[in-house]
């Protein structure tokens, strides 16, 4: 009897013994991608667990961006937070000011045995996302740029140019009217992201101002600047261009690029991320560089969009060492390659552009380029370093409603503008505790 209970023990303890071993630290990594996107999502969770046994990615969608950070902060709150999280640009200054619910991405890679370098990213990424002092606080996953599409048959059908896109503002209105008036498509131009793309970029690669304090890179306090005859003089021409159905609003976020994908409208502004579903749309389209208003010194260069993954505190080293090891595996040169070769996302590494310009890809796919060349064509001024708010999702949604009342014709630019101004800056002064 003894030696049957010693044998029974025994083999209970080889048993717990094999199980600890084939034990896997799941990783859940909450985002927001949708469509094509979220495939690559799933594809290169599928490949990291793959490539190892003792870590496993759960990918989660959790809904739009906004959606995305909300869940977050409520996840944190209960102390139930994932080990990743997927938070868009917008939602930086938020994880800034939360030091001590965040470990920052190199503090992570380190503790995986990995050493951080950050002249192996691209500089205007890496800086977008980094503390004064340069240590990077996110990974940066799918940085985008705003950039120009339009559909090739329907210029055809316009009689414009196919080969040629728009190049400056007045000369996508003059287009769009173009479009409208000839029956080539129902409406002419429409935009996602009237916030990040028609304000914050459109000060960027203008080189005006949107704020003071270098837009909020340089401190918390800031006077927002958006209201000035520059943006006026634009969301007066769109709201013109409303009013006589030649430009069509889809929404607050990447709503309209359905409008695009539908040919519905002739021409859309963009994230340089959209590609994907555009491809998948196949349709005829063509890529021009984000339109800008004639001046000097002009166009200066666009400021990063997308998202990158922020990494909670307070989890165990086992969950650290797999979140290294996954963003290791995402760095790679090849996954960084192929990641912006088919989702139209920036690589984030120096290494994965010069490989991509290697293979030729951009000999084949000149306007692929393009994001990459308006980000890091001119070294960034003061008004063009980015955009980062402790509370940028309130302001942009309260410029959101200001922008609809204006595209309903209930109010002039200028009106829109000063309200979005006068919210916004009382927002952010009840933010900063003033």
């Amino acid at each position: 009897m003894k030696i049957i209970i010693a044998s029974a023990i025994a083999a209970t303890s080889s048993l717990l013994m094999a199980s600890s071993a084939l034990a896997v630290t799941d990783i859940q990594w909450w985002h927001a991608m949708t469509g094509a996107n979220n495939e690559v999502v799933d594809q290169l969770s599928k490949e990291f667990n793959d490539s190892q046994k003792d870590y496993k990615i759960v990918p989660v969608f959790k809904g739009t961006y906004a959606e995305t950070l909300n869940a977050g902060i409520a996840a944190f709150r209960a102390k139930q937070p994932p080990a990743i999280i997927q938070v868009f640009d917008a939602g930086s200054g938020v994880m800034m000011g939360a030091e001590g619910a965040i470990m920052p991405v190199a503090t992570v890679l380190e503790k995986g045995g990995y050493t951080f370098n950050k002249a192996d990213y691209l500089a205007g990424i890496v800086a977008y996302y980094s503390k004064p002092d340069g240590t990077m606080l996110s990974f940066p996953y799918n940085s985008s740029s705003p950039i120009l599409y339009y559909n090739k048959d329907i210029f055809q059908k316009a009689g414009l140019n196919p080969d040629s896109p728009p190049k400056t503002w007045p000369e996508v209105f003059e287009a769009a009217r173009k479009i409208k008036t000839s029956g080539a498509a129902p409406c002419g131009f429409t935009s996602t992201w009237l916030t990040w793309i028609q304000t914050e970029n459109l000060a960027a690669w203008n080189n005006v101002s949107y704020g003071s304090n270098e837009n909020g890179l340089g401190g918390t306090d800031v006077k927002l600047a958006f209201n000035s005859d520059f943006f006026v003089k634009h969301f007066q021409a769109i709201a013109d261009l409303a009013k006589d159905g030649v430009f069509r609003y889809g929404g607050r976020t990447s709503e309209a690029k359905q409008l695009f994908t539908s040919k519905e409208c002739g021409i859309l502004t963009e994230s340089s991320g959209g590609l994907g579903d555009i491809v998948k749309s196949g349709m005829n389209y063509g890529i021009g560089q984000l339109p800008y208003y004639d001046g000097d010194g002009r166009p200066q260069n666009t400021i990063p969009g997308g998202a990158s993954l922020w990494v909670f505190g307070g989890k165990s080293d086992a969950e650290y060492k797999g979140v290294a090891e996954f963003f290791h595996f995402l760095s790679q040169t090849k996954i960084q390659s192929r990641l912006h070769q088919v989702s139209g996302y920036m690589p984030v590494t120096m290494a994965a552009y010069d490989d991509t310009k290697k293979s030729g890809f951009y000999d084949k796919n000149p306007a692929r380029e393009t994001p990459l060349l308006q980000m890091m064509g001119k070294a960034p001024t003061a008004n063009s370093k980015g955009v980062r708010l402790v509370n940028l999702p309130q302001v942009r949604d309260i410029m959101n409603e200001e922008f609809e009342s204006m595209l309903a014709g209930k109010q002039d630019a200028k009106a829109a503008l000063n309200k979005a101004v006068e919210r916004g800056n009382a927002a952010i002064q009840q933010a900063i505790g003033k």
